[in-house]
């Protein structure tokens, strides 16, 4: 049986606001904070509370920590903001938070010192420097976000930079924010503390894909189009291996027991983990 009672979001987006509503559907405690004027929060469930707060002043952030009685803290900040995080530590140390979950929610990043994801890496390293308990949860790329990165608007085809062999874990968003909930509110604090849940809701390549959404497969050595840059840099970087969550930057080589790909999802018994096909109507 879980000991965290009240839980405090920052982050209200696509997966924030579904672990926000997986909460309120359980009677659970939660608090939004957001930022003045944030849009982010407008279409909170009833149920939720929140907090309108400056969160890049640790002293405001952690009174509404108090305030709340607040148990476990979920960054589900998106990338540009992770550094931002840094305060929320602060506040969180200030607070006596009991277990603070940071934004991970992607490849795994234990050993990242380079790279677009490194920085979530250095906000772990913060938090055990602050002496917080914190619980890092690997889901591999969003299932959804899967023709964003892979399929191209314009030729409908599938562009693959690489060879397109490496395995990738792909997990839909409701399953990721229904894990989340489901593990701070029934496991032990012990068994969540300072932890690494490498969850998998298929296990794929992108070679695959073409099949998947019934079209063509291009290998590129730059993917073309609005944000092609940033597609190409993540692209580049999941065919290396770290698509998977089972995936060691230290190894080079996929983990075994609970360091393997989606050996969290047993955490979660009789949950029917949704596949690409049923995402996308494929």
């Amino acid at each position: 049986m879980s000991s965290y009672k009240s839980f405090a979001v920052i982050g209200a987006g696509a997966l924030g606001s579904m672990i926000v509503a997986t909460f309120v559907a359980q009677n659970l405690p939660v608090v939004v904070l957001a930022r003045p004027g944030s849009k982010s929060a407008d279409k909170l469930p009833a149920g939720a509370k929140l907090a309108t707060v400056d969160t890049s002043d640790a002293a405001a952030v952690a009174a509404v920590f108090k305030e709340h009685t607040v148990d476990v803290v979920l960054s589900t900040v998106t990338g540009h903001a992770i550094g931002a995080q840094k305060s929320l530590i602060e506040a969180a140390r200030a607070a006596n938070i009991k277990l603070f979950v940071p934004s991970e929610y992607g490849v795994p990043t234990e050993g990242l010192n380079e790279g677009i994801w490194a920085e979530k890496n250095q906000i772990a390293e913060q938090l055990k420097s602050a002496g917080i308990p914190s619980l890092r949860i690997y889901n591999g790329i969003f299932t959804e976000y899967i023709p964003w990165l892979f399929l191209n608007a314009e030729t409908k085809k599938i562009h693959i930079v690489g060879k397109g062999e490496a395995p990738l874990s792909a997990t839909a968003l409701p399953d990721v924010a229904g894990f989340v909930v489901h593990v701070l509110t029934t496991l032990p604090s012990a068994e969540v503390e300072n932890k690494k849940f490498r969850i998998e809701g298929e296990r794929t390549k992108a070679n695959d894909l073409g099949a998947l959404f019934k079209t063509a497969v291009e290998y590129v050595t730059e993917i073309p189009g609005e944000m092609g840059d940033i597609k190409t840099i993540v692209a580049t970087e999941l065919d290396s291996g770290l698509g998977s969550t089972g995936w060691s930057v230290l190894t080079k080589s996929e983990g075994t027991g609970d360091a393997a790909a989606g050996s969290a999802n047993k955490l979660w018994p009789g949950h029917h983990w949704k596949t690409i096909k049923e995402v996308h109507g494929l």
